[in-house]
């Protein structure tokens, strides 16, 4: 996501970047993971590139389905989304195990009307949800973690409204209660229209500038070259960054992309907002949660809705410290 210019609150810097204790997976007793999807504009900034490398060497809390990619205003058309996806997938090493599919690159208003066609815009990514969809029940739900605009899930919705039942899906977007926010403005009718189905729903809070939001959970340019050098498997045949250069590994290419971003707040740092919203399904107790009505955008204000009987949850108040130890600790353990 692009973010606006915020003032950061730092806690917690010494302890942040103590001695790395061996991984702890207290947060699962599923013997085959928490099965996800994950939903990415990938090439739209920086923090989509770690969140899917933490789910990627999580695998044995996460059973990745498959990645989807979606198209925002910043980072190029879904090809260049496409391309950023693939990329951090092979240095993460998993290109061959975990597929991964084009999804929308225009809005839920424009292609909605175009579902009946075998070659909609987004199709091979919607589908994919479907057909995944398919295998679960709500007994035990498919978790969809989106990291972009809603548009691929929307349209999963309407093309088989059965699939309400059977996905938890976990979305990184808006600054509720107040207006704005990157993801939620890509395609605020695609929200509206998950708002109103019955699907199980949660926002994982961004709120710019506010300790409250996943906003707080950053890093600064030095913390990256400090902790990110050589992070996660060497591959044998290096892949081409975003910027250039060629990396064996993933933490090489997240020190570039930290060489090549805008910095915002006082230390400059930038946010891994992304990667707050995969912590949360590993370990929910690394934040807090509010259920409410479901409320909808109008005017781009939000306007609550106390009889509305769907009920979502609402994530908020991230652990910083907890969330990025277990990220160092999750790239790092065992790999080098």
């Amino acid at each position: 996501m692009n973010k606006l210019i915020a003032l950061s609150l730092f806690v917690g810097f010494p302890a942040l970047f103590n001695a790395c204790a061996p991984k702890q997976h207290e947060e699962s007793t599923m013997t085959e993971g928490i099965p996800v999807i994950i939903d990415t504009d990938a090439n739209n900034e920086l923090d989509d590139q770690h969140a899917m490398a933490y789910l990627f060497f999580n695998q044995e809390v996460f059973a990745v389905k498959g990645v989807t990619v979606n198209a925002t205003r910043s980072g190029g058309n879904i090809d260049n989304q496409y391309a950023e996806a693939e990329r951090v997938m092979k240095l993460c090493a998993v290109e061959t195990t975990i597929p991964l599919f084009k999804g929308a690159d225009k809005t839920f208003s424009e292609i909605r009307q175009n579902l009946g066609d075998a070659q909609f815009d987004g199709h091979d990514a919607v589908d994919f949800i479907i057909q995944q969809g398919e295998n679960f029940s709500a007994a035990g739900k498919l978790v969809i973690v989106a990291l972009g605009k809603l548009t691929n899930i929307a349209l999963a919705l309407q093309k088989e409204p059965a699939l309400a039942d059977k996905i938890r899906l976990v979305w990184l977007g808006s600054n509720y209660p107040e207006p704005g926010e990157y993801n939620q403005d890509n395609d605020t009718v695609a929200m509206n229209y998950v708002l109103n189905s019955r699907l199980e729903f949660e926002i994982v809070t961004v709120r710019y500038g506010k300790p409250s939001g996943t906003d707080a959970v950053k890093l600064t340019q030095q913390e990256a070259n400090q902790k990110m050098p050589g992070l996660g498997p060497r591959i044998e045949s290096p892949v081409e960054g975003r910027h250039g250069g060629m990396f064996n590994t993933f933490g090489d290419y997240s020190v570039s992309l930290f060489e090549h971003i805008e910095y915002h707040g006082d230390p400059p740092s930038r946010a891994l907002y992304d990667m707050a919203a995969v912590a949360i399904v590993k370990n929910p107790h690394w934040a807090e949660n509010n259920v409410i009505h479901a409320p909808i955008l109008i005017g781009n204000n939000w306007v609550e809705r106390p009889n509305n009987p769907h009920m979502i949850k609402v994530w908020e108040n991230f652990s910083r410290t907890s969330i990025l130890n277990d990220f160092f600790n999750s790239l790092g353990f065992g790999l080098r």
